[in-house]
């Protein structure tokens, strides 16, 4: 149904066109409309965008403005122009309800000879071509909505006897009534088996500065502290993060602003959400910790968020697996405060060492700055960490070194496992400082198993006599399996400095000797005191010869 122009009175007009303009430059320009009673200086409606000036002029002549009559309405066009220029605008419009002669128009776009400014109209045509592509705003203005949601409700009762098509076609026609509600907010409605959720929805990026909407929470008592620090976060800081406060937390919600929407209410859910994201002008930011002026580490990331609430403002960055909130009091002198989340699932080592290299930054406490091109956007003071928490990251760190230079060295890639064994551990820790070129300890390797070629010597007889000797031998690979996937880092020595035979076993062997029979025979060895074989690459050539590195794995014994 469209407008019917020549009825709905200049105050009507006004209130349609100034509900346009809003819906059509509200995006993108900030909108002022004019109250004249004081005199309107040549300005109905502004529109701003960035240094552009774009005036509206409302004219309400549902007969135009012919030389033959009405001939006051020229002059007073004329004058709202000369009175618009002092406004320096880059586009000036006259807005009428008809549609205009060749003549009137001609006589519109001549006021901008000899100027520098646009000239437009938006006649009848126009007018009604924007109310149909806004059709919730024509349905506000045009509607008889109390009939009209009285015959959709009729509908509701009747059988439907189409199925599924009839529940959509309905719902549907419900959805455009509550689209006639209001010119900048509608409701979305969901039935969840008894209860009906209303969803509160903006029809345009302004809604809350041209229509706001109150909500006021009596809370129902002290909330728990991991809802009340969600609640901080959000509504203090402005943070995207969905906050849900259960019935038993909230006593009543009071909503002030259209009068379709006022009102108190009662045994209530409270659930709010992160408004849709806006375009951010600078996405590409670092994290820099300082010390003093010097930066001592610099972390590339992504702009995701840049908000504000009543206590200050609030920056997030994305990291690859993770995520860091800054959340900046307005009070001076208040600290900021930093949340560093992240998770290692399904990340290589490369990538989770990063994340564990900014957490330890953070645990470490000191002076940091989130930056963009063209400055700091954030930044503070952090305290450090309790200690527990920072060897708890330095052991989770060192393991990621461990599993990564054991990647690189077998090129074989994979996610970080979820789980490790105690025996996993110590045996990934072994293969990095054997890669490494160090000597180690084994605590898997603590007897060996020989055969006797046959050969005869002073050293075995002395060896298999119970006399403490050196021994020495390889094996083809050292490997080890995890997470599925079997590394070899290739062949090993092993060596001990002082062994012995098992008793049995050297006088089993020495009597085989006597009697020629040596070949085949089989001997343990094992090294003095309880200690271990000691493992060396193949190609290594440590420095410190045969003589072992330490583990160092906290809560594991050092093999000796």
């Amino acid at each position: 149904m469209a407008v019917e122009w020549e009825r709905v009175g200049q105050p009507g007009f006004d209130r349609i066109v100034e509900a346009l303009v809003h819906r059509v430059y509200d995006a993108t320009a900030r909108v002022e409309v004019v109250n004249g009673r004081g005199g309107d200086d040549g300005i109905d409606i502004k529109v701003t965008h960035g240094s552009r000036v774009r005036i509206f002029q409302l004219k309400y002549y549902p007969d135009g403005f012919p030389t033959t009559a009405h001939k006051g309405r020229r002059k007073s066009i004329r004058q709202s122009f000369a009175r618009a220029l002092q406004h320096q605008p880059w586009e000036w419009i006259l807005v009428v309800p008809c549609t205009l002669t060749t003549a009137e128009r001609g006589f519109v776009t001549s006021l901008a000879a000899g100027q520098a400014v646009r000239v437009g109209v938006w006649d009848r045509a126009k007018l009604d071509g924007l109310l149909a592509t806004h059709a919730d705003l024509e349905a506000s203005f045009t509607r008889d909505q109390l009939f009209e949601a009285a015959k959709v409700y009729g509908q509701e009762r009747a059988l439907l006897m189409d199925g599924m098509r009839d529940v959509s076609a309905r719902v549907t026609a419900l959805g455009r009534q509550a689209d006639g509600l209001d010119d900048h907010w509608t409701v979305d409605f969901a039935r969840q088996g008894k209860t009906v959720v209303h969803t509160l929805r903006a029809k345009h990026p302004r809604a809350h500065e041209v229509s706001p909407v109150e909500i006021t929470l009596t809370g129902g008592g002290p909330l728990m502290p991991d809802l009340a620090q969600a609640v901080r976060r959000s509504l203090g800081f402005g943070l995207p993060e969905e906050v849900v406060l259960p019935r038993g937390a909230v006593e009543s919600l009071t909503v002030s602003g259209p009068k379709w929407l006022s009102g108190e209410h009662r045994d209530v859910e409270v659930r709010w959400q992160p408004a849709d994201k806006v375009p951010l002008a600078e996405t590409v930011v670092e994290v820099a910790f300082l010390d003093g002026e010097h930066v001592t580490a610099c972390y590339p990331g992504t702009l995701a968020h840049v908000g504000r609430g009543s206590v200050g403002r609030s920056v997030r960055v994305d990291l690859a697996g993770g995520s860091l909130e800054l959340m900046v009091p307005a009070a001076s002198g208040a600290s900021a405060s930093l949340r560093f989340t992240f998770s290692l699932e399904k990340l290589e080592p490369a990538a989770g060492l990063r994340l564990l290299r900014i957490y330890q930054r953070i645990a470490a406490g000191g002076a940091f700055e989130v930056r963009a091109s063209a400055g700091a956007i954030g930044g503070g003071q952090l305290p450090p960490r309790p200690e527990a928490a920072r060897q708890e990251a330095a052991q989770l760190r060192s393991y990621i070194e461990d599993l990564e230079a054991v990647q690189r060295h077998c090129e074989q890639y994979f996610p970080i496992p979820d789980e490790l064994t105690p025996t996993d551990r110590i045996a990934l820790r072994m293969a990095r400082l054997l890669i490494q070129g160090h000597c180690v300890a084994s605590p898997f390797l603590r007897q060996a198993r020989f055969t006797l070629n046959g050969q005869d010597s002073p050293t075995l007889r002395s060896l298999l006599s119970g006399e403490p000797h050196a021994v020495r031998g390889s094996t083809a690979a050292f490997a080890l399996t995890l997470a599925g996937r079997h590394l070899e880092l290739g062949p090993v020595h092993f060596y001990h400095p002082h062994v012995t035979v098992d008793e049995e076993d050297g006088r089993r062997a020495l009597a085989a000797l006597e009697a020629g029979r040596g070949e085949g025979c089989e001997v343990t060895v094992r090294p003095v005191g309880g200690e271990c074989f000691r493992h060396l690459l193949h190609d290594a050539a440590p420095g410190s010869g045969w003589t072992p590195v330490p583990l160092e794995l906290p809560g594991f014994t050092e093999p000796r």
